[in-house]
């Protein structure tokens, strides 16, 4: 039987889904709730394992990120599965770069949410028509607009230089390569793909073409 959670602040989706989950017979909704602070609280009051997927919607109103929320689910040992009207591109790449494995839009036939479920808890690509059209139709996601300074700054911190070594290199003091890291991670959240870290901002290079992908091996 694989374990679900469900995460929607809309009580009538919740209800629906655990209804299917429950005419399926392959599926046990052990937790169903509005966002995933709570989920992560049951989870630790009950004892209970994490769930084999969680299913989430991206528009919760408790001000949670959608970085934050699928990071979050993630690091507890489940795999997410947006549930989604999809009419936020950005957001859903937000999702996909925080490590989603798929969406399902809310639209979608009960019978394709059910298969989707099963496909993610399986560990499987989800790689539907939704989940590709949201990316692919998102053209502010794909440039953040960097200069070449902040370009060349990012290429070779991003790839493992301290940053005062990234000044050196460059001729430039360290203050001014540390506001250039500032305005390229900013850059990258206004267009819904944060990069809060240093491997993150590794990601978004090897996925812009700053640095080539052979990288990601390191």
């Amino acid at each position: 039987m694989t374990r679900v959670a469900l995460i929607d602040d809309h009580e009538s989706v919740r209800l629906g889904l655990e209804a299917a989950c429950a005419r399926d017979g392959s599926f046990d909704v052990v937790f169903a709730g509005t966002c995933v602070a709570d989920y992560v609280a049951w989870r630790r009051e009950a004892q209970a394992a994490p769930a084999d997927v969680v299913v989430l919607d991206l528009a919760l109103g408790d001000g949670a990120t959608v970085t934050d929320n699928v990071q979050r689910l993630i690091c507890d040992g489940s795999p997410v599965l947006v549930h989604s009207v999809a009419d936020r591109p950005a957001a859903i790449r937000e999702a996909l770069a925080a490590g989603a494995a798929g969406i399902v839009r809310k639209s979608a036939r009960i019978d394709e949410v059910i298969a989707a479920l099963g496909h993610v808890a399986r560990g499987e690509p989800l790689d539907n028509v939704e989940w590709a059209s949201a990316v692919e139709g998102d053209r502010a996601f794909a440039d953040a607009q960097l200069a070449a300074r902040e370009r060349e700054v990012m290429r070779l911190y991003a790839t493992g230089l301290p940053l005062k070594m990234v000044a050196q290199r460059l001729g430039i003091s360290y203050s001014t390569a540390k506001e250039n890291i500032a305005r390229v991670r900013i850059k990258y959240v206004e267009v819904g793909r944060p990069a809060p870290t240093k491997v993150d901002l590794l990601r978004r290079a090897m996925e812009d073409g700053i640095v080539p992908e052979e990288h990601g091996g390191g």
